[in-house]
Parts: C-alpha cells; structure tokens; sequence
C-alpha cells in the first residue's frame, strides 16, 4: 500500500440539484464515492449539509454545502496470496487483469480468502488504497462466474482519474454474451433502472427506484435457439447484463441466478438443442472480452482484448454447427 495517505476535508455546492437524495447525489456528483460509500460516511456522522449533519433521504436544493470529512483509507491487512493471475498490461499506474471465470474479485462473507485482491496483494507490492480494506486498487468488478478483462489501478492518483472516466463514459467495457432465444432485432438498447430485488435482497432487478442502467445490445450469430451478443455498457450496475437480458425475457446462458431453466420452457427439437448447449455451458456464458480507455497519467488511448475461453468457445463452436446444419 502507498504510503502517506492523509484524511481530507472536501466541500460541494450543489448545482442541479432536482430534489435528489443526498446519498444518490453523493453517488453521482463526488469523483470517488459510491452509494454504500456514501452511506457509510453518513452513518460515521462524516457529512454535514449546510453546518449540520444530515440523513441520507435528506432531499437536497440548489446551492446547499455539503463537507465531506474523508478518512485516510485504510491499509489493506488482508493475507497475499500466491494465485495464478494472467496480467495482460502493467505499468507504473495500472493492471489489466484476465480474469477466469470462478475467481471471486474482493473479500466478502463466505469468501474471505482466494480472490483477486489476494493473488493482487502477492503480485504487486503497492495497490491504491481508495477501496479500503477489502477492495484495494479495484476500480470495477466483474462477477464470480464472469471473465475477462479489468483494469486495476496502483496508486490514488490513478484510481481517481479511472473512476472519473467511468463515471463520465469514457471507458469502453465491451462483453460477449449467449442468451436464450432470440433478439427481436439485430441491435436494441436497454433503458432500465437496476436496483435490489424486494423479493431477495441479494440479487438485483429492473426497479423503479433504481439506479439508471443502460446496455447496448448487438446480434453477432443468431443460433438455432439462442442469440451470440455483443454488450456494450453504458452504466455498470450490479449483475447489469445478466438482469437486462432476464428483464427482456432472453436471460443468459448458464446463468445460475437470473436463467435457471429458461431451456426449458422450449418446445420440440428447439428444447432439446436448448438442452445440450446448456450441458456444454458450465458457467454462465458472459465474458468480459475488449477494454479501451485513455491512460489516467499520460492521456494514452488503450484497448486490449481477451478471447473466449476455452469452454465458452467450444460451446459456441458447437452451436455454430449444429445451427448451419440444422
């Protein structure tokens, strides 16, 4: 971990205020805060809104002050581990990382050893200490069962300026996704708000109240009963793709959570193609597969790409070929 990092005092007038809540403003308008993050400070009594300490539903007008006392992040304690990892770019301010499918990013319950952040604490001796304990250096995630490509960053300088460009859209996070059935049209967008399901708090859904969350959707191979996607995210919610996809009625293949038994609601040789892609898919099939941004530090234009894994490849191989000759 870098060392020297000092707590902070920071102030925001707000500007185009719309009566938003003061913890989804936080969210939305500071350049390195999420909504739990801002929660937490709020909860710490690190917030106050013109002098005075405030609640997260408080609603906010234009021109209210907000001081933000911010911590020292915290040294990362948890254990380094010697994990295989497949670096793709490293330099004096970031990684790209290819991350395998099964490989959980950051300590959590139930998984407090063997993730990213382990194998990242024993191959590089000095992380950003932006995420804190449990999530140093990662600037954004991808699901367990999902690999592909990230970006994680060093050092604060450059973990504030990547998270700036996502927050503004300027990083480019393309997936290839298989999905159950097929699209109505070649490309589409999804204009959805994601937030926690009521139904399980632990999954998400398309809700009202929401976080907005866009994908753009292109048709790459339409199979016999399943489309080959491209994904493009605009915004990065939680499981975004997956509970899109689901929302549309066309979930992911092998996904565990949101397209358990889409398969089956086939009829006829559809469900038994259906039947035996999915018994050739051992994971969800979503994979993180280009990334291009500009270089926090030198303004360089980056883009790197990852292909399908081996599983996922034979899979698509396979339905390519049955599809051509069905």
């Amino acid at each position: 971990m870098s060392a020297g990092h000092e707590p902070s005092r920071e102030r925001l007038v707000v500007e185009s205020a719309d009566n938003a809540r003061l913890d989804t403003y936080l969210a939305t308008h500071h350049r390195d805060m999420s909504r739990s993050r801002a929660v937490q400070l709020l909860e710490l009594g690190r917030v106050l809104v013109n002098g005075e300490a405030a609640r997260k539903s408080l609603r906010l007008s234009d021109g209210d002050v907000i001081d933000i006392d911010m911590p020292a992040p915290v040294p990362a304690t948890i254990a380094a581990e010697a994990i295989p990892l497949v670096i793709v770019h490293e330099d004096s301010d970031l990684l790209i990382i290819d991350k395998p499918a099964g490989l959980v990013v950051h300590p959590a319950p139930g998984h407090s050893s063997g993730t990213l952040v382990n194998a990242l604490l024993h191959h590089v001796s000095d992380l950003s200490g932006i995420g804190g304990v449990l999530r140093p250096g990662i600037v954004h995630r991808l699901d367990r069962d999902t690999s592909g490509l990230m970006v994680v960053a060093k050092n604060d300088s450059a973990h504030r300026r990547l998270s700036a460009a996502l927050r503004r859209r300027e990083v480019r996070r393309i997936y290839v996704a298989a999905s159950w059935g097929h699209l109505p049209q070649e490309s589409l967008v999804i204009d959805a708000p994601v937030g926690r399901a009521r139904s399980d708090r632990k999954q998400m859904a398309v809700v009202s109240d929401g976080r907005s969350a866009r994908t753009l959707l292109r048709r790459i191979s339409r199979w016999r009963a399943a489309d080959l996607l491209q994904a493009e995210l605009e915004t990065g919610r939680t499981h975004q793709i997956r509970v899109h996809l689901a929302h549309i009625g066309h979930p992911v293949v092998g996904d565990a959570t949101y397209g358990v038994g889409a398969e089956r609601g086939m009829s006829g040789p559809d469900r038994r193609w259906a039947a035996d892609l999915a018994r050739r898919v051992p994971r969800q099939f979503l994979h993180a597969a280009r990334l291009s941004f500009r270089h926090p530090r030198t303004g360089e234009a980056l883009k790197f790409e990852s292909r399908l894994p081996t599983e996922l490849e034979e899979a698509a191989e396979w339905a390519e070929s049955t599809t051509a000759g069905g």
